[in-house]
């Protein structure tokens, strides 16, 4: 009876031991329930989760306005002796175009040159003006702009001329989306004044469309004049290319 006794008291104690080595069970989950910070996040099927992935669903935001082509002409630094030494202030001289005849300038003074850039950048895209184009590439003729004492003049000129400009006057031609243009400016190099004098000669400029619609006559009419030996079909083809 003793020796069943112990045999017994044995065998219980290596179950227990085996039982207390075995690992434990973990509770499942309850479903439908995500662990974990943010678990819930996008668990509704509707798209009307609170998740990272909401974003994607947006649509880009579309660029206001066309693109435009921005030449900073000029900058200068002008600095005031106070107390502590010096402060510094920029003014910047900005011309804005889209490239196909429309064009402004403007300035703008801050601490800063990026501010001061914006700043005449803002003001330029609120003056700019619609200047007609002979085909795309040149004036329709020749004019002549006068402010202070700056005196430019501007002449149409074939293809395959290029912008004979210099200075500011390019940077107007190539944002204004001229290829073929001859100009002049003389009396001052003041950039401010050459800006101002070329926009005085733009703003001039008109079409044979625009003096047509004024004189109450057609286009073929106005450029029959000038030609000489020129056929009717020719001036008819020619005033049916004029765009503007």
């Amino acid at each position: 009876m003793m020796a069943e006794e112990n045999k017994t008291e044995a065998e219980a104690a290596v179950a227990s031991s085996d039982a207390a080595s075995a690992p434990m069970a973990t509770p499942e989950a309850p479903q439908g329930k995500k662990e974990g910070r943010g678990g819930n996040r996008g668990g509704n099927n509707d798209g009307k989760g609170r998740g990272r992935g909401r974003r994607n669903d947006r649509k880009p935001r579309e660029e206001e306005g066309d693109e435009l082509i921005e030449k900073l002409v000029h900058i200068n630094r002008v600095s005031k002796t106070v107390k502590g030494g010096k402060r510094f202030g920029f003014a910047a001289l900005v011309v804005v175009g889209d490239g196909q005849g429309r064009a402004g300038f403007g300035h703008g003074k801050a601490r800063e040159v990026p501010e001061a850039i914006n700043k005449a950048t803002a003001a330029a895209k609120k003056k700019m003006i619609r200047v007609p184009l002979k085909e795309g590439r040149t004036l329709h003729h020749d004019g002549n702009g006068r402010f202070g004492a700056g005196k430019v003049t501007l002449r149409s000129a074939p293809a395959g001329t290029g912008i004979i400009a210099g200075g500011p006057m390019r940077a107007v031609f190539e944002s204004l989306g001229v290829a073929d243009v001859v100009t002049k400016s003389v009396g001052t190099s003041n950039p401010y004044n050459m800006i101002r004098a070329t926009f005085d000669a733009l703003d001039n400029q008109t079409s044979p469309k625009s003096v047509a619609q004024r004189r109450g006559k057609k286009i073929a009419d106005l450029l029959g004049r000038g030609s000489d030996g020129a056929s009717k079909a020719e001036v008819q083809a020619e005033a049916d290319a004029v765009t503007e």
